[in-house]
């Protein structure tokens, strides 16, 4: 077993925050092993004898800073199978040090004996710089690891690490995925000390000829209710609000079954937003299809099933299995791979799960008949239940409308109901073996209709005369000035 490290917080400025009893292990040690030398309290130290040796050239020996702790704990380790250590890091060892989680994960595993001493951290300096009291919810942020996922905008943030205009900037670009370009941030340097700065800018000016160092942290104030409209958090907020009893009394008396028939009809505006290209449809229309799953999510919390973060939760387990390729060790080189994959996952997880009794169980339930019947056909395919070609397809939609007009011209009402469904299933086969989705041609159908139809209108009321005045004939010449226009 290796010599102890112990490890000191060298605080956050001035000689004058150091604890007493940390100053005297200092000015009693033998050669003190820094993380940097970047800190003013060394530069005092060294003026009163004390002797210190550095990590700061292992900083230059590499370009992540993973490695760069990696390699300073290796050097302790090291270090400590000769002598006890003791090792010197800025502010407090339990805030925002690496290298001491690094030293105390090896002390878990039996490697080497560890000390932690106390050391003032600069949160607390902060805390009465920018004037806030933490209990109200703040975060504490790695610049050199920000993320927009982790900023939780109606707390206060303060992010550490921001030591030059190039992290500075990172973090400015990081900050703006979620706030205005001019929302004021403060930066605050030496936070307590007699050296301390603290300057408020607009977040664009971040980055602009600031003096920045490894004592430079970052301050966000918490927004403004409206400017957390973005986030996830305030979407549900709202959500749980219009089903309170205090809420919406439309809201309050949904259920799953009522909301049913919502849901196909918003999947519908949002299909008929992308074939018209409109992204700011698109945006509301995904909207309102993600206000059909919330308000799904919260008639189950209320009732004590499930929540929205079941629903997310069950979502990113079934992604992260699905996608071995990505997530995994598994190979999948195209497109095809991936679905023999998925489909083979699939069915290793019905068979953890009660076996269905039929391969068309459940394929398409609760969709539209012509959305269903793609579904079945598929089922059916993978199965083996299917034409060798597209040949067999045509053939049998010939037999099947022969059928339907065999029953029309016998007058039979019911026998033709049920073969007119027969044509209608054939031609879903038809546009699976010529890789056409019957629900989104009819969709185009079903637009290019109205479109053509709204001229026609527009041409009869131009003329002053009434629909019932025209002949069929008429109304098909404004139709076919219509198609030759591309409507």
């Amino acid at each position: 077993m290796p010599n102890p490290i112990t490890i000191i917080g060298l605080g956050a400025g001035d000689l004058d925050q150091l604890p007493l009893g940390i100053y005297k292990k200092l000015t009693n040690a033998g050669i003190v092993m820094a993380r940097t030398m970047d800190h003013p309290v060394i530069n005092d130290l060294l003026a009163e004898g004390v002797r210190f040796s550095s990590f700061d050239h292992v900083y230059e020996a590499h370009d992540q800073f993973e490695e760069v702790y990696k390699d300073i704990v290796n050097r302790l380790v090291e270090e400590a199978q000769n002598e006890p250590v003791l090792y010197a890091v800025p502010g407090h060892p339990f805030v925002a040090e690496q290298t001491v989680q690094l030293l105390l994960d090896l002390q878990k595993q039996g490697v080497l004996t560890v000390e932690v001493l106390g050391g003032q951290s600069f949160l607390d300096p902060l805390f009465t710089a920018v004037g806030i009291d933490p209990i109200e919810g703040f975060q504490l942020l790695d610049g050199t690891a920000l993320k927009s996922d982790d900023l939780h905008m109606d707390q206060h943030i303060i992010i550490g690490q921001v030591y030059d205009a190039f992290m500075a900037s990172e973090v400015k670009l990081t900050l703006m995925e979620k706030y205005p370009d001019d929302y004021p941030v403060t930066i605050v340097t030496a936070a307590g000390s007699s050296s301390q700065n603290v300057k408020t800018v607009p977040l664009y000016e971040l980055d602009h000829g600031m003096e920045l160092s490894n004592l430079t942290s970052l301050y966000v104030a918490p927004v403004k209710e409206e400017q957390t409209y973005g986030e996830f958090f305030k979407l549900r907020q709202i959500i749980a609000v219009l089903r309170s009893p205090d809420g919406c009394p439309w809201d309050r008396e949904q259920t799953h079954e009522s909301l049913k028939k919502h849901l196909i009809e918003e999947a519908y505006e949002l299909l008929e937003a992308i074939d018209q290209k409109d992204i700011d449809h698109i945006t509301e229309e995904l909207g309102d299809v993600l206000l059909q799953v919330m308000l799904h999510a919260q008639i189950g919390e209320d009732d004590g099933y499930f929540t929205i973060q079941d629903v997310i939760r069950t979502l990113t387990e079934k992604m992260i299995r699905r996608h071995p390729h990505v997530f995994g060790d598994i190979e999948a080189k195209t497109a095809d791979d991936v679905r023999s994959n998925w489909h083979s996952i699939k069915q290793q997880e019905k068979g953890t799960q009660q076996e269905a009794p039929s391969l068309l169980k459940g394929k398409g339930s609760g969709m539209p008949a012509l959305m269903q019947a793609v579904e079945l056909q598929k089922a059916a395919a993978k199965a083996g239940f299917d034409w060798d070609d597209r040949s067999g397809a045509w053939d049998k939609l010939e037999e099947e409308w022969q059928e339907f007009q065999e029953e029309v011209a016998n007058g039979n009402k019911e026998a033709s109901f049920k073969e007119f469904g027969d044509v209608l299933f054939a031609l879903v086969n038809v546009s699976r073996f010529h890789d056409i989705y019957p629900e989104e041609a009819l969709v185009s159908a079903n637009q290019k209709f109205i479109s053509r139809f709204s001229f026609v209108e527009k041409k009869v009321l131009e003329s002053g005369r009434t629909f019932n005045s025209y002949t069929l004939a008429e109304l098909d010449e404004y139709w076919k000035e219509a198609k030759n226009l591309g409507l």
